[in-house]
């Protein structure tokens, strides 16, 4: 009788585990002004069954529109885009509760941080309006320092009205750390900087700046599994960019576009990943398309077209795949809502789940450990 009990007490423990390792926090930024949102959402989400439930949020945190972990998981750190009053906050995590305590903030020297980022040492801005890049430190109970490094981007491209001046919109570190990669809308380049966390003021030196097609305006990019590839979207024209990528150098491989071949609407693209397996890439366009484009990584790099499908919502701005890459979960800025899909590990093809997330602008999605 002792050994059944004990059979069954090991069963009940394995399947515990086993409950407890498929379990992820999903932590979300939004837009606070045209809805009714706190800020920053954590919920616990199922990565074997797309189940979720909420466990905690914050209080009165004005337009957390992006986030970034710590590599320890014990700090959040989210900008809050609001014009000359912009900033940039930093927020304690218990990964158990959701629990979110805010530790303090600083203005980064820039106008509306639309992307963030962060190591053991600083921790990286994108200043959309103001064109800019601030390098800000870090202290070893997670509080943000004061701005080391505001980098200025300069120059305009072809369109009047989106390109008058520089528009940063993503920082991205090199898989080695070695450099910060940088989008600029405004400008029509990728710039790559050369990265020294421990100085005090000149952490980011330009060793290249990359040019791309005028009037595309590159948005987001996304670095291959192996880090040898780099793949950009750019939001205006909807082009998605293929480059080789070795020691802070990017050379053009091919090129494909996210827009189908008879749309005839308004362009809007917006985020791109990649499959955790590093064999599929898939990305977002917005305006009066609504759609997510997927594409097969080839070995050399290039890309081949697998499925265009609605995101069934409005205004997809960003989107995550969950780490065991069962599931992909698309927030809709302007439906107020996170659809989950269902992922084809195999094909790449995600099919709809009918489970969404009802949430106030969701415009940041981040998976982290329990």
């Amino acid at each position: 009788m002792k050994n059944i009990y004990a059979a069954i007490l090991s069963f009940l423990t394995f399947a515990t585990m086993q409950s407890q390792e498929t379990k992820l926090n999903l932590i979300v930024g939004t837009y606070t002004k045209t809805c009714e949102s706190k800020g920053i959402y954590v919920y616990e989400f199922d990565s074997k069954t797309g189940d979720f439930s909420l466990k905690n949020n914050t209080e009165n945190i004005l337009n957390p529109s992006y986030l970034s972990v710590s590599n320890d998981n014990k700090f959040v750190y989210s900008v809050s885009e609001n014009d000359k009053k912009s900033s940039v906050s930093a927020f304690g995590f218990n990964s158990k509760s959701g629990k979110l305590d805010f530790i303090n903030y600083q203005n980064p020297n820039g106008l509306n941080p639309c992307y963030i980022i962060n190591d053991d040492k600083n921790v990286i801005t994108a200043n959309y309006s103001s064109g800019s890049i601030s390098v800000l430190g870090k202290k070893n109970d997670g509080s943000i320092g004061e701005v080391k490094q505001v980098v200025q981007h300069v120059g305009k491209s072809i369109n009047g009205s989106r390109q008058e001046a520089p528009h940063a919109h993503m920082v991205c570190f090199s898989p080695d750390k070695k450099y910060v990669l940088a989008n600029d809308l405004g400008t029509d380049k990728v710039y790559l900087y050369q990265y020294n966390p421990n100085v005090a003021n000149e952490v980011l030196v330009l060793k290249n700046a990359v040019p791309v097609k005028p009037g595309s305006g590159p948005r987001h990019l996304i670095l291959s599994k192996d880090g040898k590839f780099v793949y950009l979207l750019q939001e205006m024209d909807g082009t998605l960019t293929s480059f080789s990528y070795a020691d802070g150098t990017l050379k053009k491989v091919s090129e494909t576009t996210v827009v189908a071949s008879d749309f005839k609407g308004d362009i809007g693209a917006a985020d791109i990943h990649i499959s955790p397996d590093g064999k599929f890439l898939y990305a977002t366009n917005r305006g009066t398309a609504n759609d997510i484009s997927v594409f097969k990584i080839l070995k050399n790099g290039k890309l081949e077209f697998v499925q265009r499908t609605s995101t069934l919502g409005k205004g997809p701005r960003n989107f995550t795949i969950d780490p065991t890459g069962n599931f992909l979960l698309v927030g809709h800025q302007y439906t107020n809502d996170i659809v989950i899909f269902k992922r084809d590990s195999k094909t790449g093809v995600i099919t709809d789940t009918g489970k969404k997330i009802a949430l106030c602008s969701p415009v940041c999605l981040v998976f982290t450990k329990i």
